[in-house]
């Protein structure tokens, strides 16, 4: 028999682990790096900025074109990072169950 009841407690429970899940989550650093770590970048879970490192190499040719190229990629890596570990980290807290492609909201 169908018992909603304790449906609801199951609901309540999953989303408990999901705040908690984002949380964490949210606390996480990665770090992108491009061109062999001339550039490095840190994101948290909730992708803010928290450091960039330029090492003088990258500064020596005077191609400014060529360090936002460096810049973006290492963002996109710590990005990438950062997305992989929010999909790890809900997969967990919710026991593998799909959402069909629902996003944690950061």
């Amino acid at each position: 028999m169908f018992n909603i009841q304790n449906l609801m407690k199951q609901a309540q429970m999953m989303q408990k682990r999901m705040a908690e899940a984002q949380e964490k989550l949210g606390a996480e650093v990665r770090e992108g790096t491009s061109s062999g770590g001339l550039v490095k970048i840190e994101l948290n879970g909730r992708h803010d900025l928290q450091n960039i490192t330029i090492s003088k190499e990258a500064l020596d040719g005077g191609d400014a074109e060529l360090l936002e190229d460096m810049i973006k990629a290492a963002y996109n890596d710590a990005h990438n990072q950062i997305v992989k570990m929010q999909d790890e980290g809900m997969k967990e807290a919710t026991g593998g169950v799909d959402f069909g492609g629902l996003k944690i909201p950061f």
